[in-house]
Formats: C-alpha cells, structure tokens, sequence
C-alpha cells in the first residue's frame, strides 16, 4: 500500500504529492482549467484512447530517442513547455527546470513571463552539448518594438527559436482560480515583461493589441531566431502558418486553461498533419502523462511533445531533482514503448503502430504494404 511519503513511481504520483504541498490558489493557477475545464480533462483522456499496436520477434537494440528539429539533432523528441511563474512553486525557479531538462536531454521553451532572466537560463545550459533545443517564448502585446527588442534579446543570449504564443489574446475563464483565494502577498520579478504590463486593462484594450497575421508576418521577417506558432488547432490556421513561412507549429490548446470544450490536441492532431503535409515540424502539448502518450504523438505525426504541468508538479517535490526524475520517468516509460512495439528509433514509429487508425487521411493497408 502506498503512503503519502513513498516515492513517485509515474507522473500521477508527482502530481498527488505536488497538490498536497501547494495553496489553494497556486494548485488553482498551475493545475486548473477554463470554466468547467471539459478541455483539461479530454486532453489526458484523449491519448488514453488510442491504443497502440505493437509488432514483436523485431530483435531490435536498444532504443535511441534522438530526433531532429529545425535541422539539427537532439537527444530526445521532448520539451519543457512555457510556463510562467515557476517561482511560485520553488525558489530555483525556472533555473532548477532549465538544469533538470539539460540533464536528460530535454528541450526547454523558457516563458517570457519567467521570474528568471532569460540570460541566467542560457548562462546555465547554454553550452552543454547534451541538452535539448532552448527556444523562447513570446507574446505579442501590441508593441511590435519592444516585441523585436526582446527577440534579438533572446538571440544575443543563445536561444535557437523564437515560440509565439497566438491562441490567448485574454485571458480565459478560469473558475477555479476565482474561488480560491489569493495566498501570495508579494509579486515576483518578471524581467521580460514591459513596464505597463501589470496595469488593469479592460477587454477592450486588450483585444485591440491582440496579434495578427500580419503581426506574424511582420515578426518573422523581423525575426532574428527562426519563429514557431503555439494554439493552432483548426487545419486552415495551420495552412495560414505555412504559408506566413513560419518554422514550425505547436498544436495546443493551452493545456485547457484559456477556452473551454476545445477539442483536445490528440484529435485535433491528424488533421493538422494533412494540413500541413511535411511542410513545417509539428509538435503537440496537452495531457501528455506516458511515454505511451509521447509515442502516441509521434505516431500521429508530431515531431516532439511539449510536457506542462508535470514538469510544474516535478518541481514543487524537488526542484532540479524532482524535475529530472518527472523526465526520467517520462523518457524511460517512452524507451520501453518503443522497444516493446519493436522499434529502435524515433524516426521509425508511425501511425501502423496504432490500432485502430485514428487518423482518416492516412491509408494503413498502403503503408503496411510497403513493410
């Protein structure tokens, strides 16, 4: 029988044990959802049912992860997702995620509302030749000035890619947050965050600096970092993106938390795919708890996975520690997938790995065919 005290065996234990050490509001602003938060349950759920299709007598070796992005090689297909405030749950911060990640070859998107200079992050592991990609993330707050300013921040600092966050030009209805009350007495820095960012404003403010396509377009022209869009979920945005030129397109619907009974990431998935047609990297977030879930996504067709909240959970047990075992779980259970349907190498799982095909535009008796 397990005890509050006994070690986290997977991620859902990380999770018990977090939400038992945070307040009321802070497990509210980190593992909360909008409104009635249909959205943050269906995206676990989602990937729980696919069902995975294994082949066997495959004598395959030991399964490496590296995967390709943006023309380079990385350790795994995994990211750290942007996340914003992780002061809240550790004093180290986004530093502790950032070492964590390197440590176990994962990438990390550093979010432009970190308490955590994004120079002291690439300080950190900027040069360690085994980590993931450091990307950095931007919203687009109306002033196209300071938005480039922070871009070629980021680019002087190390940074390989630029994360444009496009589905949250408000906030959303978080229920939750609301009820709970508001614990922290003292704001934490944010050091990428203009001046004014903190004052009131009304929804009608905020809308009219809300981003564009023309924003996106003029950002990647602009751009000194090669510039991805995160919240595409409808395949003519994810059209629109290729043809602005951007690098590359984060399916997700931001985790749950901005607008409520959106279709989780896992449905929404394959008809990004056949949108986009190879064209740009896809990569996936949301609900993302297995390495069952993470070969599920590159089955589907993503080329890595962004995890949230369980990084955030990994965090409040242990900071660097506990970060790096929430990852070292992650990528164990993704290394036994793999080898228990027979493959060695990322870039051989594909969408004949599940049962049944979830994913009407692509023909299974063809590609079984050819194998």
């Amino acid at each position: 029988m397990r005890t509050a005290d006994s070690p986290p065996v997977n991620l859902a234990d990380h999770e018990r044990q977090a939400r038992e050490r945070l307040s009321p509001w802070t497990d509210a602003y980190f593992n909360g959802g909008a409104a009635d938060e249909h959205t943050l349950r269906a995206n676990q759920a989602a990937w729980s049912r696919l069902m995975l299709w294994p082949r066997v007598l495959c004598a395959v070796g030991m399964p490496t992860l590296t995967t390709t992005l943006l023309g380079r090689d990385w350790p795994t297909p995994v990211l750290v997702a942007p996340m914003a405030q992780q002061g809240r749950l550790h004093p180290d911060a986004e530093r502790a995620t950032a070492l964590a990640a390197a440590a176990q070859g994962v990438g990390m998107v550093l979010s432009m509302q970190a308490n955590t200079p994004l120079e002291h992050i690439a300080h950190d592991v900027g040069a360690d030749p085994e980590r993931g990609p450091l990307w950095f993330q931007l919203y687009h707050l109306g002033d196209r000035g300071w938005t480039l300013e922070l871009a070629e921040r980021a680019a002087r600092a190390g940074y390989e890619a630029l994360v444009l966050t496009v589905d949250a030009p408000i906030q959303g209805v978080r229920d939750r947050e609301r009820r709970a009350a508001v614990s922290e007495s003292s704001p934490l820095p944010q050091p990428h965050m203009p001046p004014a960012s903190g004052a009131a404003q009304g929804l009608a403010s905020l809308l009219q600096q809300a981003a564009s396509w023309a924003d996106v377009e003029w950002l990647r022209a602009h751009s000194p970092l090669p510039l991805l869009l995160k919240g595409i979920l409808h395949p003519a945005d994810a059209r629109v993106a290729c043809e602005a030129g951007v690098a590359g397109i984060v399916v997700s619907n931001h985790g749950g938390r901005v607008l409520d009974t959106t279709p989780p990431t896992a449905d929404v998935l394959p008809h990004i795919v056949e949108a986009v047609r190879d064209e740009i990297p896809l990569l996936v977030d949301g609900g993302i708890r297995r390495g069952t879930d993470v070969f599920k996504a590159l089955a589907l067709g993503a080329r890595a996975v962004l995890l949230g909240r369980p990084v955030a959970h990994g965090l409040v047990n242990g900071g660097a520690r506990g970060v790096a075992h929430v990852l070292r779980l992650l990528l164990d259970e993704f290394s036994a997938t793999m080898a228990l349907c027979g493959l060695d190498r990322v870039s051989a799982i594909t969408p004949r790995y599940l049962y049944p095909n979830p994913n009407p535009f692509i023909n299974l008796n063809e590609i079984n065919s050819r194998l």
